[in-house]
């Protein structure tokens, strides 16, 4: 189905029926709005081709804006990895790259002018009395008994704070709506906190620091967003996101709206949880292949337009589910399938001598660069007397309707020849470590005059030319479909999956591969799709990484 005749999702529709009406003049402003504590994983992916792709859609405007508003929290470090992100991923924010810090002062202001309203007050409660001042859903909350201070004490409070006279935890200044309403969101929620930290963008200038709901409406109001879209936790919230900004003067009023967060098989989504296995070394760092952050995806071979791809397919909705992970692999490999690089490597080395090909001969065949897309040419690839092939395209005992090489048995070398299986060496242990074979000089190119048929055609790589290198095959990070369920009482880490990377060292690869780089993918033909390790592989020691596995197809 194309873009044009798919069905709208209600967001779509909603804009539509703005612009029909006249809604904002028909104009419509979107936003990403990260907190800078931690890197962005797959869910986020969701929201950022959400967001740019409507603003792109209705010719609209993009906003990449970071909610640092926690200093403790909040490092230099993830700023740039999400700038990073975001770009690669395709969010094309141009300028519009603005900060909540930005907006201090003046939300700073809103907050005094809520004070002389009498909207707002300095509440001297500990943030455990606040708990159990609270209520419960059933019995409404009690009234702070510093409630009813008269504006001028709360404004000379809220103005000693912010000149660091008290220290953290002592005052908040609170919003005075309702302790008993039904929506625990409205229960006089804390507007600024004490918190006596550097921030990464004002250093020490700043000592108080806005909630996240203060200031969530108000950063949409400066940058005229029109369509304010968060996930459906954020849903309970919205009525105090419309309270504060309807308490103020003479501001523009965005509408938020909310859909179904993306949840993953075999995956944990919490930044907490992430970080939890970054610090405790259960994952190599944020870039992990392993990992659901975009730059561990990146790194493990996932191409910009193959999230896009599954974003676009998972679609926007209204209710919690949880996608099967699979649909992200298969968009992985639907995307790559028209893009990757076609090359012979061998993981598990198997030697094989042919004995009646001349000493010291070589050939070259030609090989098909990517089948998929002609205009990618072809190479050349080079065959001599030894070739390695894979260990498992080889069993003594062989069961029926194994098409591969055995002893007797004839199959075709890919580009190549037939051969034959004509000896087997083995150790002391009886471990296959060598084969000796004879070809077939009339089947040049993988055809035989006589016309006789060969069902099983494998791949290879020649000794003489093939270059050494790491291969990693990473596989799902949990063995538990899933791990972050709140009915279970195991900790998560529990189902780690302990076979979610198998280092393979010595494996040969065709020699074309000594110039991929981290930009080009490749397909293993009959193995899967990999790319170079941006982090670890060097000239000396090349690294590649499993994207996806790929199904064996042309070799049946």
């Amino acid at each position: 189905m194309s873009e044009e005749s798919r069905s709208l999702n209600f967001i779509e529709q909603i804009i539509e029926d703005g612009i029909k009406s006249g809604k904002n003049a028909g104009r419509v402003g979107t936003r990403f709005p990260p907190e800078p504590n931690g890197y962005l994983h797959i869910g986020h992916a969701k929201s950022i081709c959400l967001n740019f792709g409507l603003a792109q859609k209705y010719g609209g405007t993009f906003n990449l804006r970071f909610d640092d508003t926690n200093p403790s929290k909040e490092e230099t470090e993830y700023v740039d990895s999400i700038i990073e992100d975001v770009r690669w991923l395709g969010g094309d924010f141009g300028d519009r790259l603005f900060f909540a810090s930005g907006y201090f002062q003046q939300m700073y202001d809103w907050a005094e002018e809520m004070i002389r309203k009498g909207k707002a007050y300095v509440c001297e409660l500990s943030p455990d009395e606040i708990r159990e001042t609270r209520g419960t859903p059933t019995v409404a909350g009690k009234d702070s008994p510093y409630r009813n201070r008269s504006p001028e004490e709360n404004l000379a409070l809220f103005r000693r704070m912010k000149a660091g006279e008290f220290p953290e935890g002592t005052k908040t200044l609170r919003a005075k709506i309702d302790m008993a309403s039904p929506n625990f969101n409205l229960r006089d929620p804390i507007m600024y906190r004490i918190i006596k930290a550097p921030h990464h963008r004002t250093g020490d200038k700043w000592c108080i620091y806005p909630m996240y709901d203060w200031a969530h409406g108000l950063e949409d109001s400066i940058e005229q967003i029109t369509h304010s879209i968060c996930t459906l936790e954020f849903e309970d919230h919205r009525p105090l996101y419309d309270w504060y900004l309807q308490q103020l003067d003479g501001i523009f009023i965005p509408h938020q709206y909310e859909f179904a967060r993306l949840n993953l098989t075999y995956t944990v989504m919490s930044k907490r949880k992430l970080l939890e296995l970054v610090k405790g070394g259960y994952v190599n760092g944020w870039s992990d292949p392993r990992m659901p952050t975009i730059c561990g995806l990146r790194r493990r071979g996932y191409t910009a337009e193959s999230i896009r791809l599954f974003c676009k397919r998972i679609g926007v909705a209204k209710f919690y589910s949880t996608i099967d992970v699979v649909q992200l692999e298969n968009a992985a490999r639907d995307d790559l399938n028209k893009t990757a690089q076609r090359r012979m490597a061998v993981l598990r080395p198997l030697k094989v001598t042919i004995e009646n090909y001349p000493d010291g001969k070589t050939e070259e065949f030609e090989a098909v660069n990517n089948p998929e897309n002609v205009a990618d040419g072809t190479r050349m690839v080079t065959f001599s007397k030894t070739v390695y092939i894979e260990q498992t395209d080889f069993m003594l005992d062989p069961p029926k309707k194994y098409y591969r090489l055995s002893p007797g048995r004839e199959v075709r070398l890919r580009y190549a020849y037939y051969i034959t299986c004509k000896e087997v060496i083995t150790d002391a242990s009886g471990n296959v470590t060598g084969l000796i074979c004879t070809y077939d000089p009339e089947s040049r190119g993988g055809t035989s005059p006589d016309g006789r048929k060969v069902q099983g055609t494998i791949h290879w790589v020649s000794a003489d030319k093939a270059i050494e290198a790491e291969v990693r095959l990473y596989d799902r990070l949990f063995n538990k479909e899933n791990p972050d369920d709140p009915q279970d009482t195991k900790d998560y880490k529990e189902y780690l999956n302990p076979e979610s990377l198998e280092v393979l060292k010595g494996c040969k690869l065709e020699q074309s591969l000594k110039e991929a780089t981290p930009a080009t993918p490749i397909q293993f033909e009959r193995i899967g799709y990999f790319r170079i390790d941006s982090v670890d592989s060097k000239p000396e020691n090349i690294v590649f990484n499993r994207t996806v596995s790929l199904k064996d197809s042309w070799a049946k």
